[in-house]
């Protein structure tokens, strides 16, 4: 019989649960969960998942004030100087800002709840976002090396050097600010699309530094320096590249770090009246994990008890797994001697 458990109700309703049905919990159990209290009530999950969303939504709001500031410092610059590399960071540093509009809708459409058609809900939205920046950090690379290869073939003298090379350093100092507040946020909340546009950001941080360089050539008579630490700056953002599109595809694919499922493996294991862990399953949904277990319970026992190890046993990953919103429970009994496997009907239907 199946003994899947998904812990989406409160306590007080059908089908609900009180702790004391725990049997036996550990002196360790309990200390753990006087160290990490919290509800199982649905209210109660999605609260926290919903003030990560409000935390990305603050850092894109801050990080757009703080980029359309740069950007609009160094386009007054652009005009009195005529600086091409400049023009060319100038536009970096706004299209970095816009970033915030995919991500943003995306936090907005991942508070959304699960419909008949979405079940898993609009988590996803994150992840497609993160595509397309990654998508405008390979479009900034081609712009920037576009923009060294053109000032090889064409030259250009620059005016007003030192108020360019307060420009690039304002657009140094904003576009990291940005990228280091983006990516803490976005470590902290668990999403990949936000740690991408951190990234992205840094990126046009170092294109501002090759602008910086090439009006320190161009003090010194040297007008090839600004498009050859150009193209230095673009292997620099490919490289960015490599490491955000890497985070992304990840993410898009399922991918979990493996110490995070040795550690709910761990918990498992220690749950009172369960005898095994079989497949587990980890994935994030935007910047939320969700699991699938099988454990592995005493064959003799009843319904009712196998329900509340899986109870138990839901409770304990919810303590281990940080940003864990549900998990599905599935209690399997031990094969009594000569017992055919009851999942062997499956079979077919695996292999396929």
């Amino acid at each position: 019989m199946d003994h899947s458990h998904e812990q989406t109700y409160g306590p007080e309703e059908p089908g609900g649960h009180d702790h004391a049905l725990d049997r036996a919990p550990t002196p360790s159990h309990r200390l753990r969960h006087l160290l990490t209290p919290h509800s199982h009530e649905t209210a109660d999950k999605l609260d926290p998942a919903l003030e990560l969303s409000a935390k990305g939504m603050r850092a894109l709001w801050i990080s757009l004030l703080v980029l359309g500031a740069t950007a609009l410092a160094q386009a007054v610059v652009v005009v009195l100087s005529g600086s091409v590399a400049l023009l060319g960071d100038t536009v970096h540093n706004a299209a970095d800002a816009l970033t915030a509009v995919p991500l943003g809708i995306a936090f907005v459409l991942g508070r959304r709840a699960a419909t008949r058609r979405f079940t898993y809900g609009y988590g996803r939205a994150e992840d497609l976002a993160g595509i397309v920046i990654v998508l405008t950090i390979a479009a900034s690379a081609a712009f920037a090396a576009w923009t060294a290869f053109d000032r090889l073939l064409n030259p250009r003298p620059l005016h007003h050097i030192p108020v360019v090379a307060v420009a690039a350093v304002i657009g140094f100092l904003g576009n990291e600010w940005v990228a280091r507040h983006r990516i803490r946020v976005g470590r902290e909340i668990g999403s990949a699309a936000l740690v991408a546009d951190g990234l992205h950001a840094r990126t046009d941080g170092f294109t501002s530094l090759a602008v910086l360089v090439g009006a320190g050539g161009a003090a010194l008579g040297w007008q090839l320096a600004d498009p050859l630490v150009g193209l230095a700056i673009t292997a620099a953002i490919l490289l960015v590249l490599r490491d955000a599109a890497r985070e992304v595809f990840r993410r898009v694919m399922d991918a979990v770090d493996p110490a995070m499922v040795d550690r709910a493996e761990e918990a498992l294991r220690q749950v009172p009246g369960v005898r095994g862990v079989g497949e587990l399953r980890l994935r994030w949904i935007g910047h939320r994990l969700r699991a699938e277990v099988a454990v592995v319970v005493d064959g003799e026992v009843s319904v009712r008890r196998a329900h509340d190890i899986a109870v138990a046993a839901e409770h304990a990953l919810l303590h281990a797994v940080p940003r864990l919103t549900a998990a599905l429970v599935h209690a399997d009994p031990t094969p009594a001697p000569g017992e055919t496997d009851p999942h062997v009907a499956l079979a077919h239907h695996t292999a396929a």
